[in-house]
């Protein structure tokens, strides 16, 4: 198995994003609108999980004539497998209560 990525709070998010509809090819303005996160911020990540094995990535031809090619992404095995733990951990994070952050 790859190396586990820094799992930064965008990290998370794009990978339990992913985890919605993971063997669906998706391209990066999808992503980023079901993220919220910017270029800048959104495509190295992308980089960086296909470069690490998590993501594949490819090409895609345009459904219209005069359009260019889009780079289109989909976890693969040991991406679903990092998104699903990223997933418990993030439910196993209390949101309030007692643990709630209190101003010191």
């Amino acid at each position: 198995m790859p190396r586990r990525p820094n799992m930064s709070k965008q990290t998370r998010l794009l990978l339990e994003t992913m985890l919605e509809e993971p063997l669906t090819w998706r391209h990066g303005y999808e992503i980023s609108k079901g993220t919220g996160l910017k270029a800048g911020t959104l495509y190295p990540l992308l980089m960086r999980l296909a470069d690490l094995g998590y993501l594949a990535s490819k090409w895609k031809q345009p459904d219209q004539p005069g359009r260019p090619p889009r780079h289109v992404y989909r976890l693969t095995g040991n991406g679903i497998e990092l998104a699903r733990e990223v997933a418990q951990e993030n439910a196993k994070v209390p949101t309030g209560g007692k643990y709630a952050l209190v101003p010191s």
